[in-house]
């Protein structure tokens, strides 16, 4: 451990907001400043459950991400769009893991990320399939909170006719307007940039600009 006192008081600070239950610390100078310090360092965000609270970046490290469990074999081109679990699935399994108190303020936020069901129609008597998207959502937190239990939540969305070979674009959202974006040429980059995301959480929407992400 570091023998500077304000490094150790930074951490005594970061233990005190884990073992909080709204993630507090006193309004004093001394303690302000260490919040500062944390926040500065990526340590810790502000809480999407408590509002003055702060979420530590390493507990988030403990909570699971949401998508597709078939996404990456779909995207490796081994099970069919219409074979790929809803966004209304990944959804729900993503509320289920919320304590009661946050599952309402989840609920209220499924008609933005819940994208219609992949279905076909019928268009001069062939079946054309819609173009694909797909939910997921990673701890972290951006300009603004995260999602109830501070998450952020994304897309993966077809951007041409041609899935394989077309270009894909990623999208990772915070609960407000924060957002960063990332266009890729082919299934195979698509496949390869989400598993860079998903490796990456928990981060600030800022930081997946070292992805090549353009954060807007």
């Amino acid at each position: 451990m570091s023998q500077n006192p304000q490094a150790q008081f930074d951490q005594t600070v970061l233990e005190m907001i884990e073992h909080s239950p709204v993630g507090a610390v006193p309004h004093t100078p001394a303690y302000q400043d260490a919040l500062q310090h944390l926040q500065a360092s990526h340590q810790v965000y502000p809480s999407a459950d408590y509002k003055g609270g702060f979420v530590t970046v390493r507990s988030l490290t403990a909570q699971p991400a949401f998508h597709a469990e078939n996404i990456e074999a779909f995207l490796s081109g081994t099970v069919p769009a219409d074979a790929l679990e809803p966004d209304a699935s990944v959804f729900s399994r993503y509320l289920a893991s919320l304590p009661a108190a946050a599952r309402e303020r989840a609920e209220a936020f499924r008609p933005v990320l819940v994208a219609r069901k992949l279905h076909h129609r019928a268009k001069h008597g062939a079946a054309v399939q819609d173009p694909v998207h797909a939910l997921f959502l990673v701890p972290g937190s951006g300009p603004h909170p995260g999602l109830p239990g501070n998450y952020l939540h994304g897309s993966l969305a077809q951007a041409t006719a041609d899935a394989v070979h077309g270009a894909w674009t990623l999208q990772v959202h915070d609960s407000d307007d924060g957002v960063a974006v990332c266009e890729v040429p082919s299934q195979a980059d698509a496949l390869a940039k989400f598993q860079d995301v998903l490796a990456s959480a928990p981060f600030l929407l800022s930081e997946l600009e070292a992805l090549g992400f353009r954060v807007v």
